[in-house]
């Protein structure tokens, strides 16, 4: 077939026309045939058994019987009037009925003619029916392309009342066969399909329309779920090929003094293994004549910051300046002060830039950053301003990157001529599959271990009815001298009924925890500023054992003698977000726990949740089950949402097949990194098409 035909406007397919082109591309985004043919099914019915009627069972499952239509019928209902025919077969009876659209239907029906319906049925007062069935000639069954598995499509409302049914999308497709005799230009090279015994692209284009029986589909959703993921992660990995041959990368070729210095007398701990191997992954990348663009994982607390100080001294002993950029001023100011009091004594020149730093002390930082002076600079977005000149940046670390645009990443790159290594970092667990689809340009360290002397935390589930043993056990615990963050959720819909959920568990909490015996704090949106900062420092000096909260105190809030965390109607809470809460216990020495409370009626999702955080405590294992429940879009949050706009595969389903695919494209492009080889000038042909339609590559970091 000659591939330009599938760029024809699908307003040219027999059986579309203007109105319905128009309609299929403002619902569907279908403007040629290549659209239409990529537009694969949600599911099947399984058409490759006809039952009798005598066979049919009370499970409302949908079914195909062959039989006639003997008689027809008008019944007066309530509201209206429906359509009633029986149809019979040589085992029985049962009736067709339709509420809508009758007029048409009974001047197009034939009586005493085999017809195949197919439909839901329904068992009332002793006999079967089924309503607005299905129907076809059994004549013209038999000439159509046999389809023993119907193809369901994607659709809208608004597809639905302009008429364009599914049935209506499987005759376009059908037509679309026809009119290209269902020969597709092969993509992958010969030695993928024999190595994988995949079959051709024209036979799975086929049968993932109108698949003859359940095997050939397996095997056609196999063989273009590979060819999608397979053209992904060749686009990933030659991005990061090019970018390593041919964007030079200053070679810091020695570890010196100061990095020295740090690690045998000024580094406070013992660094852990995970550190460790991230470290040495660091230093090889450095090493090297290429540009280091490196992403660094680790939950919260697992010591990414004296990654990112060591990696910055290295670059100071070579002779060059480091910066650490971060998303709000608390952040960077954090950062800042840590990095301060770390770096105590060593002789390292450091700075902070934000947007509220004065500007006679800015206009120090910039001299200072432009003659040398300077060492290491920290700050926010306003590291990017054009007044921002370094003398020779040779390392630019960014905390927490979703949060920054391309462009604004890009900004650091030009602060010199050659780009300066790159390190990102984040604390967001990202599972492997995601960051082997979103970052696979990247290479990736990750910190899989916590520090030594970190207990992990007790989680535990309990049901309302175990309240009272709950209050008992926070009383032994403020014995100790321990201190209670109780957590109810805030969702914007509900949020009357949540503040009354708040106010009623507050009210029970102070009469089981009567003054003066204990002191409690509550903080909640509804409260002045002024006034939650005064709650929470009572807090935070301990002149109160239990806190009483919104999610408010998810951000910022560090009481290392908060041992115990109680979440109230834990089943409303997302998996990321009891992860986070949990994460505000576990900061001192003593053992802590969480307690996740909630009724007894639970969702299939919110048991899977539950169990999640009662058997692990590990960020990436939690991720992984995320992305499983909620998919790949909502985990990115809704500014990158639909972030894989895949058409057939899923990363997370399909897990298996990602690495089977990024293992073929690895080996390939290490073999052959231009795809010159002849076996390969299959590959490079679709390549080139593909990377011609930009938004396919759109959702790339």
């Amino acid at each position: 077939m000659n591939p330009n035909v599938l760029q024809t406007p699908i307003v040219y397919l027999k059986g579309v026309g203007p109105n319905r082109a128009e309609t299929l591309g403002t619902e569907l985004g279908i403007h040629t045939y290549r659209d239409l043919v990529n537009l694969f099914p949600n599911r099947y019915l399984d058409k490759t058994q006809y039952y009798k009627i005598n066979q049919l069972q009370r499970s409302s499952a949908e079914v195909q019987v062959v039989g006639k239509i003997v008689h027809l019928k008008t019944v007066d209902q309530k509201r209206g009037r429906r359509l009633v025919a029986s149809f019979v077969d040589d085992t029985g009876q049962m009736e067709l009925v339709w509420f809508r659209g009758q007029k048409w239907i009974r001047e197009n029906l034939k009586l005493n003619v085999p017809y195949v319906i197919f439909g839901r049925t329904n068992w009332f007062n002793g006999s079967f029916s089924m309503p607005h069935p299905e129907m076809e000639l059994l004549s013209e069954h038999k000439k159509g392309l046999k389809i023993t598995m119907q193809p369901i499509y994607p659709s809208t409302e608004k597809l639905g009342n302009k008429g364009i049914t599914n049935r209506v999308i499987s005759k376009l497709v059908e037509q679309l066969f026809m009119e290209t005799q269902g020969k597709f230009v092969e993509t992958l090279s010969h030695g993928i399909l024999s190595d994988l015994k995949l079959i051709s692209k024209s036979e799975a284009m086929l049968n993932i329309h109108f698949p003859k029986n359940q095997e050939l589909l397996a095997r056609a959703q196999f063989r273009l779920k590979f060819e999608e993921l397979f053209y992904l992660q060749l686009q990933l990995i030659s991005k990061k090929l090019i970018r390593k041959q041919k964007i030079k990368g200053f070679n810091f070729n020695k570890v010196g003094e100061l990095f020295n210095d740090f690690y045998s007398n000024h580094l406070p701990f013992e660094l852990t293994g995970a550190q460790k191997r991230v470290i040495k992954e660091i230093r090889s990348d450095l090493g090297t004549n290429a540009q280091m663009n490196r992403l660094l994982q680790g939950d919260v607390g697992s010591g990414k910051t004296i990654v990112a100080l060591m990696s910055m001294l290295l670059a100071i002993d070579n002779g060059f300046q480091a910066c650490l950029m971060a998303p709000t001023e608390i952040l960077a100011g954090q950062h800042f002060k840590g990095i301060e009091e770390l770096l105590d004594g060593i002789g390292v020149q450091i700075a902070l830039l934000t947007g509220s730093v004065k500007k006679s002390d800015r206009k120090i930082i910039h001299e200072q950053l432009e003659n040398g002076e300077l060492h290491i600079l920290i700050g926010t977005h306003a590291l990017l301003e054009d007044k921002v000149m370094f003398n020779n940046l040779g390392l630019a670390i960014v905390d927490e990157q979703h949060r920054f645009g391309v462009a604004q990443r890009a900004k650091l790159w030009h602060k010199n001529d050659i780009p300066p290594h790159i390190l990102v970092m984040t604390a967001t667990p990202i599972p492997r599959t995601l960051a082997m689809s979103l970052y696979g340009d990247l290479d990736i360290s990750v910190i899989d271990e916590m520090p030594p002397g970190r207990k992990s935390i007790t989680t535990v589930h309990r049901y309302d009815t175990n309240r009272l043993k709950v209050f008992a056990f926070m009383r032994d615990e403020i014995k100790k001298g321990r201190q209670i963050y109780i957590v109810y959720p805030l969702i914007q819909e509900s949020e009357a009924l949540d503040y009354k959920d708040l106010m009623d568990g507050y009210e029970s909490v102070v009469r089981d925890f009567p003054l003066p015996d204990y002191q409690i704090s509550i903080v909640h949106g509804k409260m002045k500023a002024v006034d939650k900062e005064y709650e929470m420092g009572r807090f935070v000096r301990g002149e109160t054992q239990i806190m009483v909260a919104t999610t408010v105190i998810e951000v910022g809030v560090n009481v290392p003698n908060a041992s115990v965390m109680i979440i109230e109607s834990a089943e409303r809470f997302g998996l990321s977000q009891l992860h986070q809460l949990r994460g505000r216990v576990g900061r001192g020495a003593d053992q802590s726990y969480c307690i996740l409370m909630t009724s007894h009626k639970l969702s299939a999702e919110a048991k899977t949740r539950l169990q999640t955080m009662t058997s692990t405590n590990d960020g990436f294992e939690i991720a992984e089950v995320d992305l499983k429940l909620r998919g790949p879009g909502d985990l990115m949050g809704t500014q990158q949402s639909g972030i894989l706009n895949l058409k057939i595969a899923d990363i997370v389903k399909d897990n298996d097949i990602l690495k089977t695919a990024r293992y073929y494209a690895l080996q390939i492009l290490n073999r052959d990194p231009g795809l010159q080889e002849v076996e390969h000038r299959i590959i490079r042909n679709t390549y080139s098409k593909l990377a011609q339609d930009k938004n396919i590559w759109n959702y790339i970091s």
